[in-house]
């Protein structure tokens, strides 16, 4: 008995092609890996802020607080010891020069001047008369021995020494009998300032002393308004002219030796809308001492500024108020800058990086002046270039950067 055979089905070719494919999955993985932290330590470009080197105006300032004052005050003083009346005046009041009548004074009557006290300054004229007498009779005597040495020194009689001793005693006499005169005066004026009128024991009665104002302008500080007694030069009140008015600016004084006569000045946040122009007259010839917040000792200047704004557009501004200057000590209309923050010290020099072709490329620089956010370039750049700002150290010559902008 015959069986027919069936041969067993072969596997297909397609299940040995992905046998295949499924041995080369791990190679590609492990390639794929690699590949991937090739990638990673491939350094990427950093990204950095540039600005273009521009072709304008610069100027280099000074900048520093100050306060207005007016350029003539006058305190008018006491002219007598009295009994001062009210002061009708507020801060502020206009006055006219020699019209204004600012303060009254009822002086003080002198002392009484008893028979007892009448009889000691008569003594003392009578003493004073008496030593100028023998003052004179001193003087002339000196004066007839002078004139007798020097007729015999011109006989060859007398010494040179006799001649100075002489003319030494003449010279004594004159001042001795000057002081006896002014001695003299100074009696009889006691006597007449202690005079009645009508014999009786009270003295005169003085008419009362009117101040007037010595200028024309308004009344800045009245020191006592009250009635009461003040003696000689009491100050009474300060008066000066609000419209003629000068800036003083503290400065450090290395700054002040960089300021000339005549340099522009804007003087800002003085309550105005906009900045006050000005001139510098000149720069005190000695600085002083002076603490600052901090507690550090500086060297200080002051740096008077004449405005040039128009009284009406400044009313406002008074004495002794404060202000923000900026001195202009150099500008030019059309020079090579670049923002400050673009360049860093290299050794002695400064250097910035241009962006070149996507790199960071390293050049030397040199510098003029700074205005304090935009410095001057003499030579190292050209205008149009973009430098990388603040670079930092994390910047190095030749490397990849990314320009990007940051949102203001």
């Amino acid at each position: 008995m015959t069986s027919n055979l069936i041969p067993s089905p072969r596997p297909p070719a397609r299940r040995n092609h992905q046998n295949r494919s499924k041995r080369w999955l791990p190679w590609l993985g492990a390639g794929l890996l690699v590949a991937l932290i090739v990638i990673g330590f491939v350094p990427r470009p950093v990204p950095v802020e540039t600005a273009r080197v521009t072709q304008g105006k610069l100027r280099a300032t000074v900048n520093e607080e100050g306060k207005t004052r007016i350029k003539e005050r006058y305190v008018v003083s006491a002219p007598v010891a009295g009994h001062l009346r009210r002061i009708p005046f507020k801060a502020g009041a206009a006055v006219s020069a020699g019209m204004t009548v600012v303060a009254v004074i009822d002086p003080v009557s002198p002392a009484i001047l008893d028979a007892r006290n009448r009889a000691l300054a008569e003594a003392r004229r009578a003493t004073a008369a008496a030593n100028l007498d023998k003052a004179k009779a001193a003087q002339r005597y000196a004066a007839s021995e002078l004139r007798r040495i020097e007729k015999l020194l011109a006989e060859k009689s007398a010494s040179q020494q006799e001649l100075e001793s002489a003319q030494w005693r003449e010279t004594s006499a004159a001042k001795d009998f000057t002081a006896a005169e002014s001695g003299l005066r100074e009696v009889e004026t006691e006597l007449q300032e202690f005079a009645v009128s009508d014999g009786s024991p009270t003295n005169t009665v003085r008419a009362p002393v009117e101040v007037t104002s010595p200028t024309s302008g308004r009344v800045l500080h009245v020191f006592e308004e009250n009635t009461r007694v003040v003696p000689a030069g009491t100050p009474l009140v300060t008066i000066g002219d609000p419209a003629d008015l000068e800036a003083i600016i503290e400065v450090l004084s290395r700054d002040g030796a960089t300021i000339a006569p005549g340099a522009k000045v804007e003087l800002e946040q003085w309550g105005g809308g906009e900045a006050l122009a000005a001139r510098v007259r000149f720069v005190e010839p000695a600085a002083f001492l002076k603490v600052s917040a901090l507690g550090v000792e500086e060297q200080r200047v002051n740096v008077v500024v004449d405005l040039v704004t128009p009284y009406e557009q400044r009313r406002n501004l008074g004495d002794n108020f404060r202000v923000e200057a900026r001195i202009v000590i150099w500008e030019a209309d059309q020079t090579l800058k670049v923002p400050a923050g673009a360049l860093f010290r290299w050794g002695e020099n400064w250097a910035a990086f241009v962006l070149a072709g996507g790199r960071a490329e390293f050049r030397s620089v040199t510098v003029g002046r700074s205005s304090g956010s935009e410095m001057q370039i003499l030579d190292g750049l050209k205008n149009g270039e973009e430098v990388i700002l603040y670079p930092g150290d994390r910047i190095k010559a030749g490397q990849r950067v990314k320009p990007i902008q940051i949102a203001q």
